[in-house]
């Protein structure tokens, strides 16, 4: 049986060759490019509308309508598949009283933005400061409608959080004996004192929320007695930073203190 001989091909043969394959991959894959971004940028992709759902009870459609208009006309590039979903979010979150926007893309051309709303608790600072505090105790700019019967709380920026738990607890602990725990005040130096809806001033010194909780209940536990001893008198103030008692002023009467015999009269 004869054997057929397969002679190479020149080299020269073989770079062309491989040019080739090479050069049609390039192609192909430009040409599928060049489709790619046809597609993508075809009218049809374009984005029609964009509807926002969820909390917008602080929102005036036309007043919102308008503050969006201008920011998403030139942050809103791209088609409905390239469009950056991230940016359109951030047009949203800057919109007064927003807290956070959901962004999704709808098959074929919307977008759907779900909306969630501070809800405000307290001014920030004082009354009618243009901030203030929502339920997860951060603190964002905005004046509402009616803020009268807001409590105020104070203290460093980013101890708010910790300055509105602490408000709730003590809250609860005045509201007993029905006392409004109207301000809460954290010093930059760590102290806390709180005021009542009566205008008195409470010294809670420094210390873990436990320790304040401690002091607090010692002296709501107690309070009931003195001002039952002393009717008509109002709380002027009180001093809680006392080891084992507390300093109390009552108004048209001399300072009483309800500290034990052989304790420390030093405040904390």
């Amino acid at each position: 049986m004869a054997t057929t001989r397969h002679t190479p091909l020149p080299l020269d043969v073989r770079l062309m060759t491989l040019v080739t394959h090479v050069l049609v991959g390039v192609f192909a894959l430009l040409c599928a490019g060049l489709l790619a971004t046809w597609l993508v940028q075809h009218p049809v992709w374009s984005v029609r509308a964009i509807t926002v759902q969820g909390d917008v009870a602080h929102q005036n459609a036309v007043s919102f309508r308008a503050q969006l208009a201008k920011q998403m006309k030139s942050r809103l590039t791209g088609s409905f598949l390239t469009v950056d979903l991230g940016e359109v979010r951030e047009v949203f979150e800057a919109v007064p009283w927003v807290r956070k926007a959901v962004v999704q893309r709808e098959f074929p051309n919307r977008l759907r933005v779900t909306l969630e709303e501070h809800q405000a608790v307290a001014w920030w600072g004082q009354s009618g400061s243009g901030q203030l505090v929502n339920t997860q105790g951060e603190v964002f700019d905005a004046s509402p409608d009616d803020g009268d019967g807001l409590p105020e709380l104070a203290g460093p920026a980013e101890q708010s959080g910790q300055v509105w738990a602490l408000y709730q607890a003590l809250g609860a602990e005045f509201a007993q004996l029905q006392l409004v725990l109207e301000r809460l005040e954290l010093s930059e130096r760590g102290g806390w004192q709180a005021r009542l809806d009566n205008g008195a001033v409470i010294e809670l010194g420094r210390g873990t929320p436990a320790d304040l909780m401690e002091r607090t209940r010692r002296f709501t536990a107690t309070l009931g007695q003195l001002t039952e001893r002393y009717a008509g008198a109002a709380v002027q103030s009180a001093d809680l930073r006392y080891p084992n008692g507390y300093a109390l002023r009552m108004r048209g009467v001399t300072t009483v203190t309800d500290i034990p015999a052989g304790t420390t009269q030093n405040p904390r």
